[in-house]
């Protein structure tokens, strides 16, 4: 992997990588900055942070093609965010984010209030506005796991960020802004509160058992092979026994992997393999461009070995049955327990039974 970083006029940061040398000379314009900031607000009864971010309501909403902010430059008079140069992916502090390096003094309520201090980067998966990660070259999934695993450990070194969180929305459904195949990194000054949860859980069975829990689940799923979609020498892909979601998958290595900057070369590949096998099962069983929340767990950045954390990449889509979105009511949301009104077993056979072609 090969990689220049550069400094955009209005401070912000562009991060450009490619399977060959990137030219350390590149025009850099692009849309400036505006005026923003965020702030925490501590909610007592759920014991977690909320972040408070309004200027965000001003963020480019769907655009026409010939306004994407993504593509790379082609008129000096009219940039975008990354440069005409050659380049394969792109990462860059967020126009608009929720979290950044320096906030301002936060409002004073009757709940505890913080700065809103993290990070919030964009990340372009191909030059092309027409690809998706799933129809993108395995070298190029390769690579964008490589740019997430640099970038984790380049944000996790900060003093001030206690967990880094790669993730992808994917269409309209899922309240996508723009079309561009991209994903985001969110680095956050506390580890949030969904993988604080699984890790809390995994930390107790592993001082209880002296084993990895999630790695457990997946021999278990391996050896189980009712859900299997993918099963390599590394890596493995299936519909997980306790699916909250209708063709919910996870991918994750199968050898222990806390994060993203422990994985090796062979298990990167292989991994690469499973994502975009899954990809491609989903596109291929809807006919269409299928919408989902990608999200990357693993181990916080506090400098720990994290031997209870295992590397997993959650999809969540939000379908139920043909032509029918499934949208969290009063039970998820208000509860926080979700009604599952499929089956596991059913989805993964719907899933496996799509055949794909994943080499290039």
């Amino acid at each position: 992997m090969f990689k220049r970083s550069f400094v955009k006029p209005d401070g912000r940061e562009l991060h450009l990588y490619g399977h060959s040398a990137v030219p350390d000379e590149c025009r850099l314009e692009g849309p400036r900055g505006g005026e923003g900031g965020s702030h925490l607000r501590w909610h007592p009864l759920r014991g977690e942070w909320v972040v408070y971010a309004a200027h965000r309501q001003t963020r480019t909403f769907l655009p026409p093609p010939e306004y994407n902010p993504l593509l790379p430059t082609s008129d000096p008079a009219h940039p975008t965010e990354v440069p005409g140069c050659p380049w394969d992916v792109a990462v860059f502090d967020n126009l608009y984010p929720a979290l950044a390096a320096t906030a301002p003094a936060p409002p004073k309520t009757i709940v505890d209030t913080g700065p809103g201090i993290g990070a919030c980067e964009v990340v372009v998966f191909s030059r092309d506005p027409t690809q998706s990660l799933g129809t993108l070259p395995l070298a190029q999934i390769e690579l964008i796991l490589e740019v997430w695993a640099d970038r984790t450990a380049a944000l996790g070194r900060r003093d001030d960020i206690a967990y880094v969180f790669p993730f992808e929305n994917r269409g309209v459904e899922v309240g996508v802004t723009l079309h561009h195949p991209h994903g985001q990194i969110y680095a956050y000054p506390f580890v949030p509160p969904i993988p604080a949860r699984m890790l809390a859980n995994q930390e107790q069975y592993f001082a209880r058992c002296g084993r990895n829990l999630a790695l457990e689940l997946v021999h278990a799923e391996i050896a189980a092979a009712e859900r299997l979609l993918y099963h390599g020498p590394r890596a493995v892909a299936f519909v997980p026994v306790c699916a909250r979601y209708a063709y919910e998958v996870w991918v994750t290595p199968r050898v222990a992997c806390p994060s993203l900057p422990a994985l090796d070369g062979e298990t990167r590949k292989d991994l690469a393999r499973a994502l975009k096998t899954t990809l491609l099962k989903y596109d291929g069983l809807w006919a269409r461009s299928f919408p989902y929340v990608m999200a990357c767990y693993q181990a916080p950045s506090d400098g720990q070995t994290h031997p209870e954390a295992h590397l997993r990449i959650e999809f969540y889509p939000p379908y139920r049955m043909p032509g029918r979105l499934k949208y969290l009511a009063g039970t998820e949301v208000g509860a926080g327990v979700f009604t599952a009104e499929t089956l596991p077993e059913q989805k993964a056979a719907e899933l496996r039974a799509v055949e794909v072609k994943i080499d290039d």
